[in-house]
């Protein structure tokens, strides 16, 4: 299911054995533009440290319930490699956290996954990564940092990063949400990551190899519907793109 990252914060995080807080933000991998942590709020529990779970422990979500279950207990997150709340991922983290879980490390690895390009809860880790720790960039952005960036075409500024929406299933975020009220009174458009030609970090800004006139004519995105196939094809049409879809197996669920 495809949901947007601002309805997901906030939702309860249930462990095997309690609720161990709410989510805050999410990591993710600006190569492959996958979720790799949800970043939790833990309340006063494990208060001098972030929390971060890998979407390998995500079970499901829970919409009408606001909950996503988490196939952990609390004593393992507990007793998990800890990261300083004002500290970057590092190599040397996401080696530990890894082998912390027993679960394949991806960054240096064929598939997105590790061994697979999906997530398969049981596999068996991978031999520790010997990549030197100095020239690690782990690739990995805030969303809620990378909200509220630029957004560049072709020929003129657009917008600006409202939101994201991810696929819950394969943990992939599908699109950038475009708010473009800033050149047009209250409309936002969608953008899939495919789509981004570059992003420059220091300047805040999101490039996209799109000409102004095609974003304003593109199929206009309301919140408060679903978002069907439909306007997905209707969406790819008007680009005359080919949607994520087309070349993903029909087995892709995990969970």
């Amino acid at each position: 299911m495809l949901s947007r990252v601002k309805t997901l914060e906030g939702y309860t995080l249930e462990s095997l054995n309690g609720k161990i807080g709410k989510v805050k933000e999410f990591y993710f991998d600006d190569r492959h533009w996958k979720i790799r942590y949800l970043v939790a709020d833990t309340g006063d529990w494990l208060t001098e440290r972030q929390v971060l779970i890998s979407p390998y422990a995500l079970v499901n979500v829970k919409m009408e319930e606001q909950l996503i279950a988490v196939n952990l207990t609390k004593k393992q997150i507990e007793d998990s490699p800890p990261l300083g709340s004002d500290k970057p991922v590092s190599l040397q983290f996401e080696v530990d956290y890894y082998g912390h879980y027993g679960w394949p490390t991806y960054w240096d690895s064929t598939y997105i996954w590790g061994f697979t390009p999906y997530i398969v809860p049981d596999s068996v880790a991978e031999t520790e990564s010997g990549r030197d720790e100095k020239a690690w960039d782990p690739h990995l952005r805030s969303t809620y940092e990378v909200s509220g960036y630029h957004i560049q075409a072709a020929d003129g500024e657009i917008g600006h990063v409202e939101d994201f929406i991810i696929d819950d299933e394969t943990w992939a975020i599908r699109y950038m949400v475009i708010d473009t009220r800033n050149w047009w009174p209250g409309r936002k458009v969608l953008i899939p990551p495919q789509w981004i030609e570059r992003v420059s970090w220091s300047e805040a800004k999101v490039f996209v190899n799109l000409p102004l006139e095609a974003i304003k004519q593109s199929p206009e995105y309301d919140e408060e519907s679903l978002l069907t196939r439909d306007y997905e094809n209707m969406l790819h049409d008007h680009y005359n793109r080919q949607g994520y879809w087309v070349n993903e197996p029909a087995d892709k669920k995990h969970f």
